[in-house]
């Protein structure tokens, strides 16, 4: 990036540009693709347009232009979070029925309870994790045969 584009980028807000592209972090965004879309609005406006700008539309500038440049991207990242949403709601049917599911208490031994240093998010991952896992048991299918483990057959 040269000196020139430093300029009027160092007003971007990332954080805003993120949400507006819905995304969840900026590595999300591959670096080339930031330079390129900074570079394209500075050939496109003058620098002395760009200085004069507000943040708020030098983003929507930028955002533009990242729309454009990561159009394939952005439609893989939509598309996995419609599946993923597709997936938590066939996963959450027991909810919208009142059903029951059962929650063993031993799978969340590592949670730290004490109200004073726990973290709410650690709690919602912790169940999330539980209800996502499958239910397979692989142990199971090790076992197809009966066997007589009792003693030693010559």
């Amino acid at each position: 990036m040269s000196e020139k584009d430093s300029f009027w980028s160092m007003k971007l807000d990332w954080l805003n540009i993120l949400n507006s592209l819905k995304l969840d972090s900026i590595s999300q965004i591959p670096e080339f693709k930031r330079e390129k879309a900074i570079k394209k609005v500075t050939k496109t406006y003058d620098i002395d347009t760009l200085m004069e700008l507000d943040p708020i539309e030098l983003d929507k500038l930028v955002v533009h232009e990242l729309r454009e440049l990561m159009r394939k991207e952005l439609g893989i990242n939509a598309r996995k979070k419609q599946q993923l949403e597709q997936e938590m709601q066939s996963k959450f049917v027991p909810f919208k029925n009142g059903g029951v599911f059962k929650i063993n208490p031993r799978d969340f031994k590592d949670l730290d309870i004490d109200p004073e240093n726990a973290d709410p998010e650690e709690i919602l991952k912790q169940i999330a994790k539980k209800l996502m896992k499958d239910d397979d048991d692989d142990s199971d299918d090790e076992k197809k045969y009966k066997e007589d483990n009792t003693g030693y057959y010559i």
